[in-house]
């Protein structure tokens, strides 16, 4: 009995020594090989089947990334009743990433009435959460509460991950709140829920509450609480983490150096950034992939290149590192190296996904290789809709439009195109100025139900305004439900291009109703509108609101400031303008010396060239053009031809048709006839119907007749769409009373379908227009003002004014000339302003045409005998008449 009992004792410690060291060698075993022999060892004791040693061997296999042997090991001791096992292999397979068959070893286990315990949920509710299925997390929330086991700190931890990853933030913080017990996991889960989910102030709410707590931060708190400083742009509080991880010594930590790294790029503080960079220990793949996409990002594209080539030193980047830099070689234009990026994605054995082929179709196209882009777009096999219009924009911007509708048309066989498409499509329609394509594109937008989206509608009423189809863009802009400051620059800029200035003051009206505030462009979309109408009123409140919302130093403003009292007639407000501009451009200077040449102060404009140049501003062909047409309209002869050399000479600038134009009407001014057809015929460019046109003006104005009518048959046989050109050389015609020759082109302009405009004036009175056409009788005091300039006639008469009649344009009798004369538009104007204001009032006439030679004689003598001021722009410049003289000189 006695020595039973010492045999006994005896194979109870044997077996308990051989557990131990099975246990310790399955515990230090470092490598698959190692735990092979350990199997074999169990197995060659028999142990195999022991729920201890079984489950152990389990988990190794999986900690070695075997799940087939842990499922070999499982499958031997099945089926069994033992929680242990079945967590193992649940555990195991989570471990894994096989998260499908955990949750169905999970139901199986449940069907053989094995009951779970504390340590089976945190695997399973792990893998509902990895695989975002919220019916059976929900699910397995329940057969927690059902087992009580809803209070066990690991399991309430693992739901409120679970709930946070669904992105049921709601369900996350309530369990949280329900907790009867916390670790930092649980703060962890919680805080990481809102901040992968966006919601980073609540995210670093939740972190504070656990400072106050008394939780210790670990690196998994901080590297959820860094994304949200960066999300916010919060650097007070991302300065303090940062200091809080230098004072619990995480900044070891690679995850953690990866998260400040993103922030302080988030924050675009370069220099700490690249200082937590230069001081990391350890650096990974996405440290690297971190500070080249933050250098990309803050537009730093060839420094983000040398950075990569560094990195493939030492790492092999991955496909996010790639699209970044091949994102930095389309904003750099280096095709040569974007060509070495795709190659080393080859040889590395990338794989392709399609967002990085359509990164490809765009870095090709940004750096002009149109035929590669389209190489990659026709090899990929699967293309969403970024890749079709990708290459379809790449069409456009290289001016291909038939491709990029031909296109379009393959892209509607292969998916729906979206309302990026319809923008691209609509925009080659306003290009084009196409209105049967933009109808067309328009009837695939109601189709496709894009009808009510926001920047779809602002592109239709562009579309339509460009293609001259104002009315349709006013019927879009109406029936939209929805508009933005876009919408609104959208259509007064419309208004403003179609010459409808009344809708464009209505919107303007409507704009400022609706409460809408306006920004820079919507400024210049308003300005030019009121240089064409001359409302110096309107100009002065927009320049009152220019103040109010602080854009009075933005360059382009200021220039159209300058233009837009240049135009409305005041040369001192555009001079105050450009005096205060403290940066000033090429436009700034050019629109001041074109300001000095519309008033004939061909002098001050010079010396204002002469300031651009010497302020280092190199005078560009738009600048050319102002002061050689100042100096033209100042008799200024041989500074303009000075000018006209320094271009190539001084510049190298090539003079286009427009140079060479102001040049003919430099020496045509002037009365130097012979010279400027001369100058013509000697040019290296076939001349158009502007340059015989100015030529023409002066012909008759000096009346060279044997000039004018070669001129004239040179414009005629042009064939221009001008119609101011054909009536230019009908007036020529008329002057020389050869009626026969203006029947034939006043035919031929009504068989091409061209119309001659009407000329007009207006006057602006107590804040209302006044527009008056020529011959007009039908508008309000038109007896008062046909009686003012009968007495003005006659008062003109005793001076010795006697009617130019060369500028009737008409075969009638000398009497009805007279009365024809006195019908003009400008005439009209004077008189009205005559009668409706103060007596020595200035008057401000504008005109849509060029005054005829009567009409400046007449407004001469008005300006004498009722003693006014009367300033007159029209289609060439302004004019002041005072005491009887003019400020042209009659260089006009």
């Amino acid at each position: 009995m006695k020595t039973t009992t010492k045999l006994s004792i005896l194979h109870g410690a044997t077996n308990q020594f051989l557990y131990s060291s099975l246990s310790k060698a399955l515990s230090s075993a470092s490598n698959s090989k190692q735990l092979l022999l350990i199997h074999s060892k169990i197995i060659t004791l028999g142990l195999e089947n022991s729920s201890f040693f079984s489950g152990k061997l389990i988990s190794k296999y999986a900690q070695f990334k075997d799940p087939n042997s842990s499922f070999s090991v499982f499958h031997q001791v099945s089926p069994s009743a033992n929680v242990y096992q079945w967590n193992s292999i649940i555990r195991a397979l989570t471990h894994n990433g096989l998260f499908s068959k955990a949750l169905a070893f999970y139901s199986q286990m449940r069907k053989l009435d094995v009951l779970p315990d504390k340590c089976t949920f945190p695997s399973v509710i792990n893998s509902c959460a990895a695989l975002v299925d919220i019916e059976i997390g929900q699910v397995v929330h329940q057969n927690v509460l059902k087992m009580d086991l809803s209070s066990d700190l690991y399991v309430g931890n693992a739901l409120v991950d679970m709930y946070a990853r669904f992105g049921c933030l709601d369900e996350a913080l309530k369990m949280f709140d329900g907790m009867p017990e916390r670790d930092v996991v649980s703060w962890n889960s919680l805080i990481s829920g809102y901040s992968a989910n966006g919601y980073w102030a609540e995210a670093l709410g939740i972190y504070r509450m656990a400072r106050i707590e008394g939780i210790v931060p670990d690196s998994f708190t901080v590297s959820s609480v860094l994304p949200a400083c960066g999300g916010l742009v919060n650097v007070k509080e991302g300065e303090l983490v940062h200091c809080l991880v230098e004072k619990i010594g995480l900044h070891n930590d690679v995850v953690v150096s990866n998260g400040l790294l993103s922030m302080y790029f988030k924050f675009n503080r370069l220099v700490d950034a690249r200082k937590i960079f230069d001081e990391m220990v350890v650096r990974d793949t996405v440290t690297w992939n971190t500070l080249i996409c933050g250098y990309s990002q803050m537009e730093l594209y060839k420094e983000s290149t040398v950075l990569f080539m560094r990195m493939v030193n030492k790492f092999k980047p991955d496909l996010l590192t790639i699209t970044s830099v091949l994102r930095a070689c389309g904003h750099l234009h280096d095709l040569e190296f974007g060509k070495f990026i795709h190659e080393y994605m080859k040889k590395s054995g990338f794989q392709s996904d399609v967002t990085a082929d359509n990164i490809l179709i765009d870095m090709y196209a940004k750096c002009g290789d149109l035929p590669a882009s389209r190489e990659v777009f026709d090899r990929m096999v699967c293309r969403d809709s970024v890749s079709w219009n990708s290459m379809i924009n790449c069409y456009i911007k290289y001016v291909n439009y038939d491709e990029a509708l031909k296109l379009a048309k393959s892209m509607k066989v292969d998916l729906n195109v979206d309302s990026i498409t319809c923008v691209m499509l609509l925009s080659i329609s306003t290009q084009l100025a196409e209105k049967d394509l933009g109808k067309e594109i328009h009837c695939d937008v109601v189709k496709l139900g894009f009808d009510s989206d926001l920047i779809v509608n602002n592109s239709m009423v562009d579309m339509y305004a460009k293609c001259g189809l104002l009315s349709e863009s006013l019927k879009i802009f109406e029936n939209m439900k929805t508009r933005d400051r876009v919408t609104w620059n959208t259509i007064i800029a419309a208004c403003v291009q179609s010459g409808d200035f009344t809708s464009g003051l209505r919107m303007i009206n409507q704009m400022r109703t609706e409460g809408v505030i306006p920004d820079v462009a919507t400024v210049l979309g308003i300005l030019p509108m009121c240089s064409f109408i001359s409302s110096k009123r309107q100009g002065k409140e927009i320049h009152g609101c220019i103040f109010r919302f602080g854009f009075e130093t933005d360059v382009p403003t200021g220039n159209a400031l300058i233009e837009m009292y240049s135009k409305c007639g005041s040369l001192k407000n555009s001079t105050q303008v450009f005096d205060h501009m403290k940066v000033r451009d090429v436009v700034t200077w050019t629109a001041m010396i074109s300001a000095y040449g519309m008033y004939g102060e061909g002098s001050k404009a010079l010396r204002a060239f002469e300031d651009m140049k010497a302020t280092g501003v190199i005078p560009d062909h738009v600048a050319f053009v102002a002061i050689i047409y100042a100096c033209s309209h100042s008799g200024l002869v041989e500074e303009g031809l000075a000018c006209f050399d320094q271009m190539q000479k001084d510049y190298n600038l090539e003079p286009s048709i427009e140079h060479y134009a102001c040049v003919v009407d430099l020496l045509s001014r002037s009365g130097l006839i012979s010279k400027a057809e001369k100058f013509i015929n000697s040019m290296p460019l076939k001349p158009d119907a502007s340059l015989w046109g100015s030529l023409l003006s002066a012909c008759r104005s000096s009346g060279n007749i044997e000039v004018a009518e070669r001129v004239a048959e040179h414009i005629l046989e042009l064939k221009s769409n001008d119609t101011g050109y054909y009536v230019l050389a009908s007036n020529v015609y008329a002057s020389l009373g050869k009626w026969e020759q203006v029947r034939t082109i006043r035919k031929s302009i009504k068989a091409r379908g061209l119309k001659k405009d009407p000329g007009c004036s207006w006057i602006e009175i107590k804040r209302r227009l006044y527009v008056f056409g020529t011959g007009d009788k039908f508008f309000e005091q038109f007896e008062e003002v046909n009686k003012l300039l009968g007495i003005i006639s006659g008062l003109m008469a005793k001076e010795g004014y006697v009617a130019d009649l060369r500028y009737v344009l008409h075969d009638v009798e000398e009497d009805e000339k007279r009365d024809l004369l006195c019908a003009h538009s400008e005439r009209l104007a004077i008189a009205f302003g005559l009668l409706n204001t103060e007596p020595g009032a200035p008057l401000q006439i504008m005109k849509n045409l060029r005054v005829c030679g009567d009409c400046h004689t007449v407004t001469k003598y008005i300006s004498m005998i009722m003693q006014r001021e009367i300033l007159v722009r029209d289609a060439n410049r302004f004019h002041l008449f005072k005491d009887g003289t003019c400020s042209c000189g009659d260089h006009w």
